[in-house]
């Protein structure tokens, strides 16, 4: 596995595009397990009798749980990243539209990913070696963003006075959606990223409208 974050792995078909998650079973019942009870509340043989197998035919596949957390976030980061980038190119250079649509990226991602990105919670779980490498993809996410504010502001098209900041603020706004969207709630993945993407530019000093122009939907029983 590559540890160079400026090397992406195979594109998705379309970056908004999203169908069923495809992971090993192992790693789809890790996944579970650690979102249900915590790293540390899981065990391996917890595991393995979600998957229906024994303790040692789990060793087989993965070292050990580390290996199992480790690869699940480096998957989601990478998956995120991909997008990020494909979003990014299909902007082209304007940094507006660039922004937009990384943000947006972001945000569908966190809707539709949700099991994937709510363990960015347990990088405090992970060994030094691996979270380094963690982290150093997580830092290339927010360096693409950055490099994008400050072209912007560069062009007059952003008026914040601390990119860096605002970058790191409107990562964790969309990292947020991780939290608390829930498909059968009142918006829809896409409303969700657009309202982002308003509050993103709001964030970055730029008097953000929506794509369509129109007024924000009130959530139904509001």
């Amino acid at each position: 596995m590559t540890t160079d974050p400026s090397q992406a792995t195979a594109p998705p078909q379309h970056w908004r595009a999203y169908g069923p998650l495809e992971l090993h079973p192992i790693l789809l019942h890790a996944m579970q397990a650690f979102n249900e009870h915590g790293y540390h509340g899981t065990s391996v043989r917890d595991i393995a009798a979600r998957v229906g197998v024994t303790v040692p035919a789990l060793y087989y596949h993965y070292a050990n749980k580390q290996a199992l957390l480790s690869t699940l976030l480096e998957a989601s980061v990478k998956d995120v990243l991909d997008r990020c980038r494909a979003a990014a190119a299909e902007a082209g250079d304007e940094p507006l539209p660039r922004f937009r649509g990384m943000v947006e990226s972001i945000v569908l991602y966190m809707a539709h990913r949700r099991g994937l990105a709510f363990l960015d919670t347990e990088i405090r779980s992970l060994e030094p070696e691996n979270r380094a490498r963690y982290v150093a993809l997580r830092d290339y996410l927010e360096h693409m963003l950055l490099d994008t504010v400050r072209d912007g502001i560069a062009r007059g098209v952003f008026t914040t006075p601390i990119p860096a900041d605002a970058v790191r603020a409107v990562l964790i706004m969309c990292q947020g959606v991780a939290n608390w969207y829930s498909p059968d709630g009142p918006l829809t993945a896409e409303e969700v990223a657009e309202r982002h993407v308003l509050l993103s530019l709001g964030t970055v000093g730029h008097p953000g409208v929506l794509r369509s122009g129109e007024v924000v939907r009130q959530p139904r029983g509001h």
